[in-house]
């Protein structure tokens, strides 16, 4: 047995310590590794449990609910309703904090509802780098992260996931709507709905790891170095549209994509 076939034995045997569990589920990378490797441990003693909100576009939720629907896991769907959240939407530093502790609070109760008290969550060893005020809120729930107990890390996540032939070992990595917004910019419904149409325009051009923050009236475009080229050659096609979602300016960011840029002021 390898490294990687160690360490997901070990993630079977704390999965197997929970008896059942409930999976905090976005439909990434991560959450839908750790929902398999939990039904395959625990079979129908999982549940699936996604926080549908405002910062949650509508690609991911669809997604989510048709893994599931195609596993035979059973998923539930809440909504979230952050933007009535006044606390949320002025976008302090700590935002994510706020909001997990107002996610994991419904989770917590739904599994509770189904006789489930062990929560999951696909934090993994590279996360750990970023800056993630979110995660003391797990801490404070006792939200376990068994990606991170065994240290695997997202590379080696997509590695495993590839063998086990899921739909997401090469998609793109994401986030929130809300990471579109620079701190301290109040967070409304508007901005996040153009940044999700901006995303999903340039995503039915053939771009796949972007990203699209919102400075006021300016729309930052993050992809790939490599993409470059494509993105000047359709600079023109790129400009209309972003003008008819509402941005005044659009701009390309040298350096290209990266998680958390707005976490770098």
């Amino acid at each position: 047995m390898d490294a990687l076939q160690r360490k997901y034995a070990a993630l079977q045997e704390i999965l197997r310590s929970y008896g059942s569990v409930a999976v905090a589920f976005s439909g990434g990378v991560d959450s839908t590794f750790l929902l398999t490797a939990a039904q395959q441990t625990l079979g129908d003693h999982v549940l699936a449990i996604s926080a549908d909100s405002a910062f949650v576009s509508r690609r991911e939720i669809a997604e989510a609910s048709e893994y599931c629907s195609s596993r035979g896991i059973r998923h539930i769907v809440f909504w979230a309703d952050v933007l009535e959240h006044p606390e949320i939407c002025s976008n302090p530093i700590n935002r994510c904090y706020i909001c997990k502790q107002m996610i994991f609070r419904h989770i917590q109760q739904i599994a509770a509802d189904h006789g489930i008290f062990s929560i999951a969550e696909g934090t993994n060893l590279d996360d750990l780098d970023d800056y993630r005020p979110g995660l003391q809120a797990l801490k404070e729930f006792g939200i376990h992260s068994p990606l991170c107990e065994v240290s695997l890390t997202k590379r080696e996540i997509r590695t495993l996931s590839s063998a086990m032939n899921l739909p997401t070992s090469n998609k793109p990595a994401y986030a929130c709507l809300a990471s579109r917004i620079p701190y301290g910019d109040v967070i409304t419904a508007e901005k996040l709905r153009m940044a999700e149409c901006a995303e999903q325009f340039l995503m039915q051009m053939g771009f796949r790891q972007i990203r699209v923050r919102i400075h006021e009236d300016i729309a930052r475009i993050e992809v790939l170095p490599s993409d470059f080229e494509q993105i000047l050659r359709k600079r023109t096609e790129i400009y209309e549209k972003f003008r008819a979602i509402g941005f005044r300016y659009t701009a390309l960011d040298l350096l290209g994509y990266r998680t958390g840029s707005l976490n770098e002021i």
